[in-house]
């Protein structure tokens, strides 16, 4: 029988067996019976989200004031999807997940409320120890800067390896033999080589591979990319993107792609979430997000994409800069950027709206 565990996804074949006895009609006046299926139509059994978050509150209590961070953040993730959070440094993109993976030191930050829902458990609620056990081997991050990331004492193989053996059942050959499976998957010609190497040996792209095969070493059902290509050149980006999807469909994984770029974004992910100023603003597949962006936001940041088909004397810009959370704008956080904003975006607060079912959207325009 298939495990049922957060590790080790359930999938439902179909159903081949005998029929239920509530399914059969004796007649006892024959001197056989027919077997009949109710005629009824029936919905099939929901899937279940990989990941759900529901109202996530985040806020910093500092001797400035209190910071909201993250502001009734909601999403899912569903089973072998990717989801991408978009939006400018300082959105809460990070914050919610750090918080989802409980990274972030308390105090100074404090979950006002929400849940974070994984394999039927509150990743905000349950112990340290259950956290510990899902960290690292069913939920893993690659973090944005992998230099900082990475122990400058220890060799990668050594840092990959500890993750192994902290979370599968394998002895230090077989350890050994993992780590060098995971650099070759990774793209490393040299595994051996960079196993026994440290950090700062490596360039850039090299260590952010040593940092993927790390979170992949134990198959987690959910990868979290915080900014996997930060501070690379454009020709390693794409070789990490691809590796992404490559590594996503061969292990069956889900994955969360934390970005600023909508170009990266559109090329790996299925469904996308803007942030702005903590909150979501708008949430839509791929191909709705760029053939019909709804916020103003969202259609300022499709803006800002270069463009070879667009010939222009200046690159397109968003006048201003993202709020201090400590000094939220009243309204609508985007109001004093937004070309559209009106008298009522200074006052009140949009809602989460929904111009479709599919498509919802924090603006007043669509009221």
């Amino acid at each position: 029988m298939q495990s049922t565990t957060p590790h080790s996804p359930l999938r439902i074949p179909h159903y081949s067996g005998p029929l239920p006895y509530s399914a059969l009609h004796y007649r006892p006046h024959h001197t056989s019976f027919t077997c009949a299926l109710s005629t009824a139509p029936k919905e099939p059994n929901p899937v279940p989200p990989v990941l759900s978050v529901r109202d996530l509150h985040v806020t910093f209590r500092l001797d400035q004031g209190t910071a909201p961070a993250v502001r009734g953040v909601s999403f899912d993730i569903g089973a072998q999807q990717t989801l991408g959070i978009v939006g400018e440094s300082g959105c809460g993109k990070s914050v919610t997940m750090l918080t989802v993976m409980r990274l972030l030191a308390q105090p100074p930050a404090f979950v006002d409320r929400g849940e974070a829902l994984f394999g039927g458990a509150d990743l905000l609620t349950i112990p340290d120890r259950d956290m510990r056990h899902i960290r690292g081997r069913d939920i893993a991050m690659v973090f944005q800067d992998p230099m900082t990331s990475l122990n400058p004492v220890f060799t990668c193989g050594a840092q990959i390896a500890e993750a192994v053996r902290l979370h599968r059942t394998a002895d230090a050959a077989q350890a050994r033999e993992i780590v060098q499976d995971m650099l070759q998957r990774v793209g490393i010609r040299d595994p051996g080589r960079t196993a026994a190497g440290y950090p700062h040996q490596m360039s850039g792209g090299m260590r952010q591979r040593v940092m993927i095969a790390m979170a992949l070493s134990c198959r987690p059902q959910l990868l979290i990319a915080d900014e996997p290509t930060t501070a690379l050149d454009v020709t390693v980006q794409a070789r990490i993107l691809d590796l992404l999807k490559d590594l996503q469909q061969s292990m069956q994984m889900s994955m969360i792609l934390i970005s600023h770029d909508l170009g990266i974004v559109s090329d790996i992910a299925q469904q996308v979430i803007v942030m702005y100023a903590g909150q979501v603003v708008e949430q839509a597949t791929v191909q709705q997000l760029f053939a019909t962006p709804l916020h103003p936001y969202t259609k300022a940041l499709l803006e800002t994409i270069p463009s070879v088909q667009k010939k222009r004397d200046r690159l397109t810009v968003i006048p201003g800069e993202v709020p201090n959370p400590l000094h939220l704008p009243g309204g609508c956080a985007f109001h004093p950027r937004c070309s559209r904003a009106m008298d009522r975006c200074r006052s009140e607060c949009p809602q989460l709206s929904q111009k479709s079912t599919d498509h919802p959207v924090r603006c007043f325009l669509y009221d």
